[in-house]
């Protein structure tokens, strides 16, 4: 018997908003980086807006049919204000309007339809993606507790490797490539204790990553890999299972 087999299993949660769109108006755009834009929407609907998870999703729509998933990166119900971060790179619906949007334009925003808490109580966290994971790895960091233990392996554009502060005991390795992200996360040495890797990115790299950690001795309960783009696809969302 392992020492994963006899470590107690905390519950997921799942919940379900009820759920709604939403018309908003952009009130800030700031650039983060060379391939990174927020943007801040206000409306007086999202006195009304919950998001429980760091990696939740609202869905955008940009007119003639296209939509797209996106994370909230922060919220204030308070101030009825709700931001967003757009990646820059290449060209489709939703990077394509980041680029040109100023304060005055509105967007439609429906959700989030539901979220699943992962317990922050963990002995240790591993989050690992590409630039695409980066939102919702960013508000992760805010909100984890100052004595978590988290592991970082994130794959980006230099000019794009911006993270805030996040826990005391915070390791965090950037590399270049798909290739790159696998072999760091295989090359890991994982604390002791239970734990929980996330993990976000394009759908085949992604399934190559969530057999490395199967691999490493992670049972289903202690995983979600997400694919949050597919390479040739558009609007691609889903969670991996087994």
């Amino acid at each position: 018997m392992s020492d994963q087999d006899t470590l107690p299993v905390r519950r997921i949660q799942r919940i379900r908003h009820e759920l709604q769109r939403r018309d908003l108006e952009v009130t800030r755009v700031e650039r983060l980086s060379p391939g990174f834009v927020a943007v801040t929407l206000h409306g007086d609907s999202l006195a009304t807006f919950r998001s429980d998870s760091f990696d939740d999703h609202v869905k955008l729509f940009f007119g003639d049919d296209a939509k797209r998933d996106y994370t909230p990166r922060s919220f204030d119900t308070a101030r009825q204000e709700l931001t967003l971060e757009f990646a820059l790179h290449g060209s489709g619906a939703a990077s394509d309007w980041a680029r040109q949007v100023s304060p005055g334009q509105r967007l439609l925003v429906g959700g989030p339809r539901g979220s699943m808490v992962i317990p922050m109580d963990y002995d240790w966290h591993l989050l690992v993606g590409d630039d695409s994971a980066l939102p919702a790895v960013r508000r992760r960091l805010e909100e984890l507790p100052a004595d978590a233990q988290v592991l970082v392996v994130l794959q980006a554009a230099v000019e794009d490797r911006e993270l805030p502060a996040g826990p005391a005991h915070t390791q965090v390795q950037w590399v270049d490539t798909p290739e790159a992200l696998q072999a760091a996360v295989a090359a890991l040495a994982l604390p002791a204790g239970e734990g929980f890797a996330w993990a976000a990115g394009e759908a085949s790299a992604m399934a190559a990553l969530r057999a490395v950690l199967v691999g490493k001795g992670l049972a289903k309960e202690q995983l979600k890999v997400a694919a949050y783009w597919k390479a040739g696809a558009t609007a691609f969302h889903e969670t991996l299972e087994a």
